[in-house]
């Protein structure tokens, strides 16, 4: 099962990024753009998980949410990964977030999931991704000043990953929450 934990913006939030986004998507052809359900901030991705490891997992995330306090957060900005994916980014609580990032790596590795190095964990919702270098400036010169409304972070949230397999172009991966916990800390 291909997994990753995750925040996730609630619906107002969702609503507020649309109002900017759409607009961009109807011009931006060249860009693949992620579907307003699929807006997530990826905490920490595990790839494919045996499904032996589940309980061990679900556990040690149990406990990392346990020892986070919630945080505030708002959408704020944008910029892009080398022409590939153009991403919204976070203000608000992003030392609790990156803190939560930690603990959710630690989790997986420590549940026996193999994970890639680690690296400082940097907030960014994808919006949209290209499979050649696009030129992302027109979009992060538009998105770059968005300031998005406070929200609550009050759960974590882990998420499967279900590929595209009928070859449609164009098709996008779908996401479904298999479990989430409070972070109560």
């Amino acid at each position: 099962m291909r997994l990753f934990v995750a925040v996730l913006p609630p619906p107002e939030a969702v609503a507020e990024l649309a109002r900017v986004v759409d607009p961009l998507a109807r011009t931006g052809r060249e860009l693949r753009w992620t579907p307003h359900e699929g807006w997530h901030f990826t905490l920490a991705f595990m790839g494919d998980v045996e499904e032996h490891l589940l309980p061990e997992l679900h556990a040690r995330l149990a406990r990392a949410a346990e020892r986070t306090e919630a945080f505030r957060l708002r959408l704020h900005g944008a910029g892009h990964f080398s022409g590939h994916a153009l991403w919204i980014g976070a203000a608000g609580g992003i030392d609790t977030m990156r803190l939560l990032a930690d603990r959710a790596d630690a989790a997986a590795r420590r549940s026996g999931i193999p994970m890639e190095q680690h690296r400082r964990y940097t907030p960014h919702l994808t919006v949209a991704r290209s499979r050649n270098r696009a030129d992302m400036r027109p979009y992060t010169a538009e998105l770059g000043a968005f300031e998005g409304a406070y929200w609550q972070v009050g759960d974590v949230h882990l998420v499967r990953s279900r590929l595209p397999v009928s070859g449609v172009p164009g098709e996008q991966p779908r996401y479904e929450t298999v479990a989430s916990w409070p972070l109560t800390g």
